[in-house]
């Protein structure tokens, strides 16, 4: 595994101010959410706003440094603008280059961070470099989909066929992770109007948790580390969760999930150990 590695998820909201002036609305908040729906329904079939059009209102990442030390973090609206978490979460990459890892990040979070970005005149060369600056990015970098700086394990596993592409849900219950946990994005607005930013972080943490264990599974399965590497980093993983009061039921749920393959039957059978 080449470290460091950062695991993150997005989660978004429609822009509605920005829906109001690309299609030249002037409507009370809740007719002009309304109307911005109807509108993509009537272009595109789907309530899916299109990238430009999503807010950030929270980024949350797994951080695994180069000695396996995890932390687990959230940038949201509840005490940062969306400027600000993109600038928190962008001078991550002035510093270092992770191994970035996510679920759809080529096709969504990434996308969205750019635009974003654009929107508040932000600058992230580290991130967006194809090797004009630093000319080794020209053949690894952050946005090429055959490169290893960004995986996006949800193209890789469909082996690049959009025919292929499955839900992290699914594919972390069926290798007996937690998945969503019943729980899903369309909740977002809900928690963001309600102020509830636990819940929110909580969730979009779990999602970030659910594709570490699928990365490792993935790590396994490409010879990139052993069995006993695997189940060294399982357990260092449980421990560290463990200090980890939000992620609670993420254990819970964790530990009844992984009864369910014989592979993860063992998960919480052994005293964690940190890698």
């Amino acid at each position: 595994m080449r470290l460091p590695v950062l695991v993150f998820d997005i989660e978004t909201l429609t822009d509605l101010k920005s829906g109001a002036h690309l299609y030249g609305l002037d409507l009370p908040e809740p007719d002009l959410d309304q109307a911005l729906t109807k509108l993509r329904r009537q272009e595109s079939g789907t309530d899916f706003q299109r990238l430009p059009l999503h807010e950030i209102v929270c980024i949350s990442g797994l951080w695994i440094d180069e000695k396996g030390t995890m932390k687990l973090f959230s940038f949201s609206q509840e005490q940062y603008s969306e400027a600000e978490i993109l600038q928190k979460f962008l001078s991550i990459f002035d510093k270092r280059n992770p191994t970035l890892v996510s679920w759809n990040g080529s096709q969504f979070d990434l996308p969205v961070i750019l635009y974003r970005a654009m929107y508040h005149g932000l600058s992230a060369p580290s991130l967006f470099d194809q090797g004009e600056i630093d000319t080794q990015k020209r053949y690894n970098n952050y946005q090429n989909r055959y490169h290893h700086r960004h995986i996006d394990l949800m193209d890789w596993m469909a082996m690049f066929n959009g025919r292929n592409f499955q839900k992290l849900d699914d594919i972390a219950h069926l290798l007996g992770y937690p998945g969503k946990r019943g729980k899903a994005g369309y909740l977002i607005p809900e928690y963001v109007r309600n102020q509830q930013w636990l819940e929110m972080t909580s969730y979009c943490e779990a999602d970030v948790l659910n594709t570490w264990l699928v990365y490792l599974r993935f790590l396994l399965l490409k010879g990139q580390i052993l069995p006993e590497d695997h189940r060294l980093w399982i357990q260092a993983t449980i421990h560290y969760l463990q200090g980890q009061p939000q992620q609670t039921e993420f254990l819970q749920v964790w530990q009844t999930c992984c009864k369910h393959t014989d592979f993860t039957s063992s998960d919480f059978s052994q005293p964690p150990q940190q890698h």
